[in-house]
């Protein structure tokens, strides 16, 4: 099963990954690679360099960023193949211990549907 992790972060708060942090990060980008866990993940360029399209009422707008009315955003990715939710919040878990105690982040973690039918 494939899962989808996003990172929520609040930009405003949001520092500047120490050079320990994408050395450990690294680490652990490569261990999870190596046991074919992991099969991508990127960070996101800040909101400001965004738009947000909208469907509503049969109308779509768009809207540049920032978007300042959000105080979490996404501010990164990471694609997981797991056996099993728990196995997959796991992953997560280690993505976030990695950060140590001075980052406030929350990760949401959801299966990718297959567009198979379920059973």
């Amino acid at each position: 099963m494939r899962f989808l992790s996003m990172i929520r972060i609040d930009e405003k708060t949001a520092k500047a990954p120490t050079e320990k942090l994408m050395t450990d990060m690294g680490k652990l980008i490569e261990e999870m690679t190596k046991a074919g866990v992991l099969i991508d993940t990127a960070g996101l360029r800040p909101t400001s360099e965004g738009a947000r399209v909208r469907l509503r009422g049969g109308r779509v707008t768009t809207i540049d960023g920032p978007f300042t009315e959000s105080k979490e955003v996404i501010g990164g990715y990471a694609i997981l193949e797991a056996k099993s939710k728990e196995e997959a919040v796991e992953h997560a878990r280690r993505f976030l211990e990695v950060h140590g105690d001075e980052w406030d982040l929350e990760c949401e973690v959801r299966q990718l549907d297959s567009g198979e039918p379920q059973q």
